[in-house]
């Protein structure tokens, strides 16, 4: 029986990923990379959660990936008060061997690890600097318009972001969305040797701040701040910083320019099209203040390919509407409720009442001494909902 083929556009996290978890079924890959650079300069960081650890294992991207990623065992959330100070109000530990709260690890490192098992995967077929003009369909298949030439396929999977102009032109159904009306800045600092596995989080009434480590002598910087003219002030950024920090970090250097990013929220309505699905940022975009954007991308992959894996090893057609039908409902009210509660959990920590942030805070406080409901709460974001 001939191999049925899926073509994947977009040379993103998402796209890479996805290209290596589906090689390894019984079918034929495009990956279309576009005409950027394969690894674009990055300062950003990305938080994995434990469960999707051993995900990415299974993959095989190198050896051992754990060496790639650096583990966190604390997670410590503080509140400002009065006169710009802080004070902690929720604490999770994960300090054994075996489980961690997250791990770090950044942008361009995972990227560097799946192009180079892409590139020794038979079943994956790179195409580079390359521009899909139009999708359509053809006869009972989809194909994709590249300089004039036709592919044909069973299934095409859009990794290229929401506002990618592919989505844009195929996708017009309303969708929940909109603006936080705030831009993360994020930045690498440099350090004096630490022990280093605690991610901190502090939360003003307007902005988020996390430290979130990376290595004895290196910790990444996401600072969620409200728009204004002074974000893109580097000196009174820095200076910021380096106040925050003073406590946690010592001998700082600023060695990497600052990235500044629009924080906006979507959740999708459609999921698919005929023979056409949507994929990563495309369904959902979260506020990342519980590091959880690329963790429900890599959920989403892992129900992918068990459902495709099903529908292969019983002769069926990947790209019909009952297979992508099967994909949307289970996929699509986990991260509609995964969603909700991140944004919920953002809009509680930009409260101004002080009577109701100190409910807060003490409702906080409580928590971190319920052991039951501190692991309920790591499970969730470790493995995500399950109904």
């Amino acid at each position: 029986m001939k191999k049925q083929k899926i073509c994947i556009i977009g040379g993103s996290l998402t796209g890479l990923a996805t290209a290596i978890c589906l090689s390894k079924l019984n079918c034929s890959i495009d990956l279309i990379l576009g005409p950027n650079k394969l690894i674009p300069k990055s300062k950003s960081t990305i938080a994995i959660s434990e469960n999707n650890l051993t995900f990415l294992k299974k993959l095989n991207l190198t050896k051992d990936i754990s060496n790639e990623f650096w583990p966190c065992t604390k997670m410590k959330l503080y509140s400002e008060i009065k006169n710009k100070k802080f004070e902690k109000i929720f604490e999770l530990n994960k300090s054994n061997k075996e489980k961690k709260v997250l791990y770090m690890v950044k942008n361009v490192k995972l990227m560097e690890l799946m192009l180079n098992k892409i590139k020794i995967d038979k079943s994956v077929s790179i195409k580079k600097n390359t521009k899909v003009s139009d999708i359509f369909n053809s006869g009972q298949l989809k194909s994709i318009k590249i300089a004039n030439r036709e592919h044909k396929y069973n299934l095409i999977i859009i990794c290229a972001g929401s506002k990618s102009n592919l989505v844009k032109s195929f996708f017009k159904s309303k969708n929940i969305e909109s603006s936080y009306g705030e831009t993360s800045v994020t930045t690498i600092l440099k350090h004096q040797p630490i022990k280093n596995d605690t991610a901190r989080q502090f939360f003003f009434n307007e902005e988020i701040l996390a430290l979130l480590p990376l290595s004895k002598f290196q910790t990444s910087i996401v600072w969620s701040v409200k728009n204004s003219s002074h974000i893109k002030k580097e000196s009174l950024v820095k200076a910021k910083i380096k106040k925050y920090t003073s406590d946690y970090l010592k001998k700082i250097k600023f060695t990497n320019t600052f990235e500044y990013k629009d924080l906006n929220f979507l959740l999708r309505n459609k999921y698919f099209d005929y023979r056409t699905l949507l994929f990563g940022d495309a369904l959902h975009v979260v506020h990342p203040l519980a590091g959880q954007g690329f963790n429900m991308t890599l959920r989403d992959l892992h129900t992918l390919e068990k459902v495709l894996n099903k529908k292969i090893s019983l002769g069926l057609d990947l790209g019909t509407s009952d297979t992508l039908s099967e994909f949307s409902n289970k996929s699509k009210p986990r991260n509609f409720v995964h969603s909700i509660g991140i944004d919920l959990i953002r809009n509680t920590f930009y409260l101004k009442n002080e009577s109701i942030k100190e409910a807060r805070n003490n409702f906080l406080k409580i928590i971190g001494k319920n052991n039951f409901i501190k692991n309920l709460f790591f499970d969730i974001a470790d493995k995500g909902l399950k109904f």
